[in-house]
C-alpha cells in the first residue's frame, strides 16, 4: 500500500497525490505526530520509506522500525555538502561556491546520523564554471526525474524480494 505523508499541507506532494487518489497524511512533526503517523503506517502496511524534501530528523523509534528499509534523497554527491542545513538551495550554493566540477544525488539508508547512512546509489551530473545554483538545481532535477523510479524499485525488489 502507498500512503504520502508530509508535514506541510501546502507541499506539492500532497495536491499530487489527490490528484493522483494516492491517501496522504498531513501530520505534525512533533513526538506525537510521528507516533500518529506510524500507526497509520502500521494500519495501512506500509513498510517501507522513502524521504525527499522531509527536513526534520526522524524519531529514533522510527528508524529501528523500518531499520534497513527507509532512504532518503539528497541533491548532492554524499558525503560531501551533507548534514543539518543542507538542503534544496544551500546545497546548490554551497556547491558552485566551492568550485566543483560535478555535483549529482544521493540515494541512502536513514540512520541516526543525519546523511551518514550507507550509500544505495549515487547520479553526477558535470558542472561548467559558469554554472550557478539555479542552473546546478534544474541538472539535479532532471537526474532525480531519470534515476530516483528507478533506483527505488531496484532498492525494493532487492530488499523485498531479494531480486
Amino acid at each position: 500500500m502507498a500512503l504520502v505523508a508530509s508535514n506541510r499541507a501546502s507541499a506539492g506532494v500532497v495536491a499530487r497525490a489527490a490528484q493522483d487518489r494516492v491517501p496522504c497524511a498531513v501530520f505534525e512533526a512533533t513526538p506525537e505526530g510521528f507516533a500518529d503517523l506510524l500507526a497509520k503506517f502500521q494500519a495501512a502496511g506500509v513498510q517501507a520509506v522513502f524521504l525527499a524534501g522531509f527536513l526534520k530528523p526522524l524519531p529514533v523509534a522510527w528508524i529501528a522500525h523500518f531499520s534497513g528499509k527507509i532512504w532518503n534523497l539528497h541533491p548532492s554527491l554524499l558525503p560531501k555538502f551533507g548534514g543539518v542545513g543542507m538542503y534544496g538551495m544551500h546545497v546548490h550554493r554551497a556547491v558552485v561556491a566551492a568550485g566543483a566540477v560535478e555535483t549529482g544525488i544521493t540515494l541512502h539508508e536513514v540512520t541516526e546520523r543525519y546523511d551518514e547512512g550507507p550509500l544505495c546509489f549515487q547520479a553526477r551530473a558535470a558542472l561548467l564554471p559558469s554554472d550557478t545554483p539555479e542552473l546546478v538545481a534544474e541538472k539535479i532535477h532532471a537526474l532525480e526525474m531519470e534515476h530516483v523510479p528507478v533506483e527505488l524499485e531496484r532498492l525494493l525488489r532487492a530488499r523485498f524480494l531479494g531480486a
